[in-house]
């Protein structure tokens, strides 16, 4: 049965090559990638369940039991990502079926995506560094193409930038596993918590962390963020909706991985420097989110604000402030797609990307306009909606350990993201329309559909939380305690 651990990145891989040879046919190609989201999310599902019956699953590829062999790992964390990476792109390949030309989705955009997703689903499920890093590397050349798509100008200026980054980046991911090899002998990440433990985190692999912390943190946008506005609001916006909801989660995923699991020893020097680093990122995240009158700078700018919420959660480390986490990245993903394909919606009706060049869109699109508003609501943790629960969840944590400066950073950048929402909805929705009857573009209704999905499920999750918090919970709760997974993997395994 394990070896069903392999289909969410299996599948969109054979997906994907199948649809480099329908190439003509970007219709076709958009719905078999729509079945192929489909289905990986009906696996992730699947798996989800049986992880609570059974525990922590394992596949060891070859027969060879870890650490010797390559393994995949699914557990309640990594799977609930991969349920949301699955559904998220689902929805986002029926909005491009509407809003991709013909050139670019037979420009290779339907696979490519699909690279995308079994790359990041590989970075999930993987249980050894050395193939985390490889997944990475495959999601990062899918981004790659994606962003220069089109071969506009701005594009192919953001993607040096992005490129040269990134290529820095795994270039330190090289190095710091050389150096952890060497130190520790193994990249099995159960293995490499238990040696740790063992042979205790001293001077070395504490400096070995702190590249593992820079490397991800430019992976995730944390502080190290300024490559991340000018990427994402460049290529077409069904792939800022893409990088939005999944590049910079990937980060974060790998961050909590190793912070939580293998260099937990040092909280007085690493967990500080995270905490640090997410206080920066969210006042720096809070003011470039006031400053610009792009709306696509400003959700850009919004998604930085979320990675240095989520990541307070890591500094703090209590299991309240981890379950907080966990909630948030999951409705981040969400509302992230639907806040990046709304603005596009706004750009193609309109023809701007201007705050001031935009007004009294609610007369004209009342169900966008009111997407929007929910939109705006559950990025800024009203209740009942999906961003609640993981904020209340972190300051409650926060609390609990006494940071307090991170508890009034994270409540101050929930009202820099109200405000900066609030002023995109106030100055395009309301006021006198400035489009004429005439002129008026009529929203398609493939426009709307994945929109008003999206609005769906952040509602659902917030009303629903209650129904899922048992595999939040379980995430948390394996994060929280290294020992659960670590017997999971080394159990009856070759030392």
């Amino acid at each position: 049965m394990n070896n069903i651990l392999i289909m969410p990145m299996l599948l969109p891989i054979l997906a994907g090559v199948i649809l480099i040879f329908l190439r003509s046919y970007g219709r076709i190609q958009a719905w078999v990638g729509i079945g192929t989201m489909a289905g990986t999310a009906a696996i992730a599902l699947y798996l989800l369940d049986n992880i609570q019956t059974e525990g922590i699953l394992r596949l060891d590829f070859g027969g060879w039991s870890p650490p010797f062999g390559i393994s995949f790992v699914a557990d309640s964390f990594s799977v609930l990502l991969v349920l949301t990476t699955s559904i998220v792109t689902a929805i986002c390949l029926l909005y491009s079926i509407f809003s991709t030309s013909k050139a670019q989705s037979t420009m290779y955009f339907y696979p490519t995506a699909l690279f995308l997703v079994a790359g990041v689903n590989g970075s999930f499920l993987t249980g050894d560094l050395f193939n985390l890093f490889v997944c990475f590397e495959v999601m990062l050349l899918s981004s790659y193409v994606l962003l220069t798509l089109g071969g506009s100008r701005k594009q192919l200026r953001e993607a040096i930038k992005y490129v040269t980054i990134n290529i820095v980046s795994s270039w330190f991911f090289l190095v710091a596993l050389a150096f952890l090899y060497g130190a520790i002998g193994t990249l099995n990440m159960a293995h490499l918590s238990a040696r740790v433990a063992e042979a205790g985190q001293g001077p070395l692999l504490t400096t070995i962390s702190i590249v593992f912390l820079i490397v991800f943190s430019l992976k995730a946008g944390l502080l190290l963020y300024y490559w991340l506005p000018g990427s994402y609001s460049a290529p077409p916006i069904v792939t800022s909706a893409l990088f939005g909801a999944l590049l910079t989660k990937v980060g974060v995923y790998a961050l909590f991985r190793i912070f939580s699991l293998i260099f937990y020893h040092q909280p007085e020097i690493t967990h500080t420097l995270i905490g640090i680093m997410a206080g920066l990122t969210l006042i720096g995240g809070s003011l470039g989110a006031v400053a610009y009158d792009d709306i696509r700078k400003i959700a850009a700018y919004n998604v930085v604000i979320a990675v240095g919420f989520m990541l307070v959660g890591l500094a703090v480390s209590s299991p309240t402030a981890i379950e907080g986490s966990m909630y948030y990245l999951i409705h981040d993903m969400v509302v992230k797609a639907l806040l990046f394909l709304l603005i596009g919606t706004m750009i193609s009706l309109t023809g701007t990307a201007q705050i001031g060049k935009m007004s009294g869109m609610m007369k004209n699109y009342p169900i966008l306009g009111w997407s929007f508003f929910i939109a705006m609501l559950s990025l800024a943790g009203v209740p009942p909606l999906s961003g609640f629960i993981g904020k209340v969840l972190v300051s409650e944590g926060a609390i609990e350990s006494g940071a307090y400066v991170l508890l009034a950073l994270s409540l101050l950048s929930s009202l820099f993201i109200l405000y900066s929402l609030l002023r995109i909805f106030k100055n395009t929705f309301w006021g006198e329309t400035i489009i004429s009857k005439e002129d008026q573009v009529p929203v398609k209704k493939g426009f709307l559909f994945p929109i008003v999905l999206l609005v769906f499920l952040t509602v659902a999750i917030g009303l629903g939380a209650e129904t899922f918090s048992v595999y939040v919970i379980d995430a948390a709760n394996t994060l929280s305690n290294p020992g659960i997974y670590i017997d999971a993997i080394l159990q009856n395994a070759q030392q």
